[in-house]
Formats: C-alpha cells, structure tokens, sequence
C-alpha cells in the first residue's frame, strides 16, 4: 500500500470492498431468504461483481502490481464453488436420432400492451418458434393472443387465470401428454405446471416454473425515482415468496417416478438459493453444453442468466443454445437432450 499513489489507494479500497462483498455472496445459495431476505437481495449483483473483480484484477495485472492476487484468490473460490460466469469453450451440438429439443421462453403476454414499439411482435414470436421447431416448448407469461396460431404442436396443456386479460403458462409438445396439472401458489399469478409427455416407451415429467416477479423497471430513470430502502425490502419479500413457491414445487417434484426436465423463469440467478434448491441433483443445461454469458433476460447494465432447464442426470445433454431475438424482456433458451440406455 506504501508503494500506491494515492489514486491507486482509493481503487484498490473499491477492490477491497468489491472483493468482500463477492466473498460473502458464496453464502448466499445456502442461506434461506425468509430467514435472511436483505442479505439475499445481494444475489441479484453477484454477475456485476464479478465483472468489476475481474476488471480489478486485468488493472493490477497490468500495473504489475501484487494487488491482483486479491480479485484472483476470491475469483478462484467463486469458480470451484459456481463455475465460470462466462463459458469459454464452444457450445455443444451432437446429433442423435433419439435428440429432443426443449424450449423455453418467458413471451411476456407476446408483447399484448406494447411494451415493444413493434408490429407483429406476437407473429415474429410464432415464426421464430416454428423455426426453431422444438420439440417440447415451455412458455411462461402465456397468453391466448388472437393472431397466435402454435396448432403445428400436435399438444398442449395451459393453465390461465385473470379476468379481464387471461395469462399464465404452457407446455406444447409433439409427444402425447398423457397427464397434465398446476401446483399453485397462493395469493399471486405465478405458479407452476407439469405435462407428462410419452416419447417410445419412456414417459417424461416435463415442468414449467414461474416464480414469483420481482417487478423492477430496469431502465435508469425508474430506478433513480425509487426509494432504495423500500426497493430493497419489496424485493426481500420477493425472494422469501420465491422461497415458499419452491417449498411447495419441491414437495410435488419428490413424488414424481419419472425422468424430468425442469424448465422456468426463476426471477433469480444462478447463485440463489431457489436455483440451488430447485437444481438439485439435475443438470444445468447451460453449464453442460452452452458457451457465453447465457444471458436470458434484457437487465441493462449486465448479463443476468435468471431463466432455466434442468435435465434428469438419465439426460445427456446434447446441445444449448441462448437466443438473441428481442420480441420480449427474456431471451429464448434451447437445449437439446437423449435419454441415455438403460
């Protein structure tokens, strides 16, 4: 520090705290939200974070200054314990005759109050969708929209509530659905729905999660124009809500008998306690075969991965892919999954 100009003093202050603050969010997947709702409003600037350390640790490196070894010692424990935030190697693509492609892709009402100032946002939705040609397609934010036409799915199953403006989520498929249902959540119009598709002689437990939203207008004039004790505070009581939906979804998941594969917007990030608890045993598409940031939802001031599919470890994850087609606030995401033999 001796050694510093006073410049570099304040800098490496910033990095200190930066560095701390990077340390204790480690903890926080495995700290309950009900009990800890403040603290676990950190999760959501772990991303920033690590982006900042690393700039920290590039500009000591590069200064040849022994003051990078700080962002790189805590940088190396968040990856044993998370993975990389950026995946450098290339995204998987192995081709099998027993592939199956999942989708899934939060449509935001397909743009029914024109948050998007686009025609047709709805009919470049279908079009994408048909491009794409998934195999299963999981939708959160669903709506019935007149000019929507998905009938080149053979199946589906929905489930919507509202009065005046009907929404909600849905699973299509090309397989047979052979049962159907909702786990609902209380007092919100989240919830979570499963579809019991038949593909040869396997049945499949495909889920769709919609956790309870966050509600946070991420442009900077909004932002400037909220209270950041009540900000902080709304989005701890949304994070302990997420909690309980969780609770509940994981007491109907322990009583499935079949191979599955969770798909859903979590409105939370990959080092929560929702992710951690819902992910389980699975396989995080992403981590296996994507490549990139995997951003999956239009925040701003950096890439936020908050949407998912997790696949049965009986899965081998084939290939993932994060769209960049900008017909809603969430980015498609696609993976392609076989059933390895028994």
């Amino acid at each position: 520090m001796r050694n510093l100009s006073f410049i570099n003093k304040i800098i490496y202050f910033i990095n200190v705290i930066v560095a701390i603050l990077l340390l204790l969010s480690y903890t926080l997947p495995f700290l309950p939200p009900k009990t800890f709702s403040f603290l676990s409003v950190v999760n959501l600037g772990v991303s920033f974070l690590i982006l900042v350390n690393v700039l920290c640790f590039l500009y000591w490196l590069i200064k040849l200054k022994k003051q990078f070894v700080l962002s790189l010692v805590v940088l190396l424990i968040g990856y044993f314990f998370f993975g990389s935030l950026y995946k450098f190697s290339s995204s998987k693509s192995i081709e099998n005759p027993e592939n199956i492609k999942v989708m899934n892709y939060n449509v935001r009402l397909f743009n029914l109050y024109e948050w998007i100032p686009e025609k047709d946002i709805e009919i470049k939705i279908v079009d994408f969708i048909k491009t794409e040609s998934p195999d299963v397609l999981s939708i959160q934010e669903y709506h019935p929209h007149k000019n929507i036409n998905l009938s080149f799915f053979k199946y589906k199953y929905e489930h919507l509530s509202g009065k005046k403006t009907k929404y909600g989520q849905a699973i299509f498929s090309q397989y047979p659905i052979v049962n159907s249902g909702s786990i609902e959540f209380p007092d919100t119009g989240n919830n979570a729905i499963y579809a019991d598709i038949v593909k040869g002689t396997d049945t499949i437990r495909i889920y769709n999660i919609h956790l309870e939203s966050l509600h946070i207008n991420t442009k900077v004039e909004s932002l400037k124009n909220e209270d950041s004790e009540r900000l902080f505070n709304r989005i701890g009581r949304t994070f302990s809500r997420q909690q309980f939906q969780t609770e509940l979804f994981l007491k109907h998941k322990a009583q499935c008998k079949y191979k599955m594969v969770i798909c859903g917007d979590f409105n939370n990030t990959a080092f929560s306690y929702v992710y951690r608890k819902i992910k389980g045993d699975l396989n995080d598409a992403f981590i296996e075969a994507g490549n990139g940031f995997g951003r999956t939802h239009d925040f701003k001031f950096f890439p936020v991965r908050i949407d998912f599919i997790f696949a049965d470890e009986a899965f081998s994850v084939n290939g993932f892919k994060a769209y960049n087609e900008h017909y809603s606030d969430h980015f498609p995401i696609m993976t392609t999954l076989s059933l390895e033999a028994d």
